[in-house]
């Protein structure tokens, strides 16, 4: 199974037979927000191009809305410095169609980033957390039809969830990490 969070960031995680993925420097698996999704996008934080977090994360939300064409006329142009998801699929709910454009496209940024795991890890699912799935019903979907439509498994189809344990999920995951020996 595979985990992406899209939050502040976006990350990332995979199991393997019932083991979390490590890599040599503990990196392995994590960085799934740093999957480039865009080879001439935006400059992200960990100095790459195009990664999945600097093209849909809510760091980069008020950028990205920023540079969007037509963002002056639209209801999102007083709240764009400080732009938050809740208040992006609100204004898309509305029928803002700048707020519709911006959310399709931190979408399909989501999806290509799922694509990019699903095909690196070999899961049978994918689980999907952090603040942003307060959307899950719209999420979810979106990105489950985007990966059947376009994923490379001929074993059949990753299902995708929403995760269910919510902001207790780090404290709760951090126990078995810490009891885990090392060779």
């Amino acid at each position: 199974m595979i985990m992406m969070t899209l939050g502040t960031g976006i990350g990332g995680t995979a199991m393997i037979e019932g083991k979390l993925l490590r890599g040599r420097h503990s990196q392995a698996g994590c960085l799934g927000g740093h999957l480039p999704v865009l080879f001439d996008g935006r400059r992200c934080m960990c100095g790459a191009i195009g990664c999945a977090e600097a093209e849909g994360s809510s760091w980069a939300l008020p950028l990205i809305a920023r540079d969007w064409n037509g963002i002056s006329g639209s209801k999102l142009a007083p709240l764009v410095e400080r732009l938050n998801f809740e208040q992006l699929f609100e204004e898309a709910d509305s029928g803002d169609a700048v707020a519709c454009e911006i959310r399709g496209r931190c979408l399909n940024v989501w999806s290509v980033a799922a694509i990019a795991m699903v095909h690196a890890y070999d899961p049978e699912i994918l689980v999907m957390g952090g603040g942003v799935m307060r959307r899950e019903a719209e999420i979810v979907p979106y990105v489950q039809k985007y990966l059947d439509a376009h994923a490379w498994t001929e074993w059949g189809k990753v299902q995708v969830k929403a995760a269910r344990l919510g902001n207790d999920a780090a404290l709760l995951g951090a126990v078995p990490l810490l009891l885990e020996k090392f060779d």
